[in-house]
Parts: C-alpha cells; structure tokens; sequence
C-alpha cells in the first residue's frame, strides 16, 4: 500500500485563507479530491492522509466529510482546540469517524514556547487517552519545545511535519540539525519527508539540495519511522506532483526494498493506523 501521508484540501476563501498571499497566486483556487485522484492514479499511490490547513471545527467536519466520500483518503488530520474544557467530550463525539486518525494545530504561528506549555501538554495526552495521534508543524527554533512535549506525553504517537521545516534555500543550519536529532531520539515520533520543495528556492531547486536533509532524517530516524509527503498542493508553489514524488523516489533508490516500503507507505500506515481498503 503507497501512502501519501500529507496533503491538503480546501475550498478557496481569501478572508479564511489570508495565508495565502498574491505571490502564492497558483494556491488561490479550490483544491479537492477530484483535482487530486488523477495525479495519486498516475503515480500509482493507492490513498493519502489529508491534513488540516484551517484552524477550526468546521476544517475537521470538511475532510472527514471527503474522507466518507472517497475511498482514497485513508485517514484524515482535523483541527481541535487543545485546552477546550470539554476536550474529552468532544472526542468521545468523534469515535464513531473511521478516517479521523489525529490533530494537528499550526504551532509554528504560535509563540516559540507554545507546545511546552503544560495545558497544551495536558490537551495532547488526552488525545492519546482517546488513540489519536499528533502532527507537530514547527519551525527548528521550536524545536527544544517539541522535545519538551514529547518527554510529557510518551504514550502519545507524534508526527513531525516536513522535518521541522530546514531553511534550505538560506542553509541549513547547526541549530535545526541538533533539534531534529534531539526530537528523534523519542520513539514515540515518526517523521514527515514532506514541505521540503517549498523550503528550497521555489524557482531553482535541485534534488541536490534536499539530500542533505533526507540522509539526516534517515540517519536520525531511521526508514521505518519515516513517510512520504507530498505537501500538494502547497508544493505547486516550488514543483508539481509528479517531482515531489520523484526527488524523494529517486533518493531513496540507496535503500534496501523492505526501506521502501516503510517510506512510501509502511510508516503511515502504523503511525497513522490507516486500513489497506
């Protein structure tokens, strides 16, 4: 089973998606399962994790309501506010919902101590209490936070999104590749081979340029806690599809096939707990 293990969806709205900024035009459009299905079949992915873009309930209730629609999309990552009081409640709501695999909140927009603050810590093992993993989207100046989350919630199983974003198009630096070492020495985390394109210089990129980054994740990691991502269609910002899949296909020709396996499906599939139909 191929898995893309993160990508997004939404129908545009230039007040909810004010993120999306004028020199990000190629994003300014709706962008939803049938845009998507034609590239995973040329591919020959047989289903993806849709993550959330928008911080609210209504992003969760948008993909799982996709996710009941399309067979391909195998698990879904929602939105949940971490220090709600009725936290648990809410996700006593969402167990019947077969897709909804965890939760992610875009902590890289939040103050640089935000994921060690102890109510967010406290919010995160209670989605493990409930069996929901999740996603980690940071900057490398967060991740000492991360690492702080992680020590508090070991029963929890987190995913770092796009290897905590490296600057590759400035140099990646000494303090990302010690934070990320750090953050992998956790078992408990698995990490995302995604976002990376749009890191590098969106119109002059080399495969070159990330395979510094993709040796350090695998050497940090190892292969059976790392997935492929494409990151569509953030990723049109920097290459189409069918690139994203292919420098990261291309670098992983040095591993063995039960590698592989792990990178392009095998990871997100235990990490994520996704069903093979």
């Amino acid at each position: 089973m191929r898995i893309d293990a993160h990508q997004h969806f939404w129908r545009f709205d230039p007040v909810r998606d004010a993120w999306i900024t004028p020199e990000m035009g190629v994003l300014r459009r709706d962008f939803l399962p049938e845009h998507l299905a034609p590239l995973l079949h040329a591919a020959q992915i047989d289903g993806v994790v849709a993550v959330q873009a928008d911080q609210s309930p209504s992003e969760t209730a948008f993909l799982l309501s996709l996710a009941e629609q399309h067979a391909f999309i195998r698990g879904v990552v929602g939105w949940i506010d971490l220090t709600a009081d009725d936290l648990s409640e809410q996700l006593a709501r969402y167990a019947p919902s077969v897709s909804l695999k965890g939760f992610r909140h875009i902590a890289q927009a939040e103050a640089d101590d935000f994921l060690s603050r102890p109510e967010i810590a406290a919010g995160i093992q209670t989605l493990g209490v409930h069996g929901y993993s999740y996603d980690i989207l940071i900057y490398p100046r967060q991740l000492a936070a991360a690492a702080q989350l992680v020590a508090a919630c070991p029963e929890v199983t987190f995913i770092l999104d796009h290897c905590a974003k490296p600057e590759i198009a400035r140099g990646v630096t000494n303090e990302w590749g010690s934070g990320f070492a750090a953050l992998a020495a956790y078992p408990n985390v698995c990490c995302k081979l995604s976002g990376l394109v749009t890191e590098a210089a969106w119109n002059h990129w080399r495969d070159d340029d990330l395979t510094p980054v993709l040796d350090w994740a695998l050497e940090c990691f190892g292969a059976q806690r790392l997935m492929f991502g494409s990151d569509w269609p953030v990723c049109l910002l920097a290459a189409d599809y069918t690139r994203v899949l292919a420098v990261v296909t291309r670098w992983a020709e040095r591993l063995t096939d039960a590698e592989r396996a792990f990178v392009f499906g095998g990871a997100a599939a235990k990490c994520y707990r996704l069903s093979p139909t």
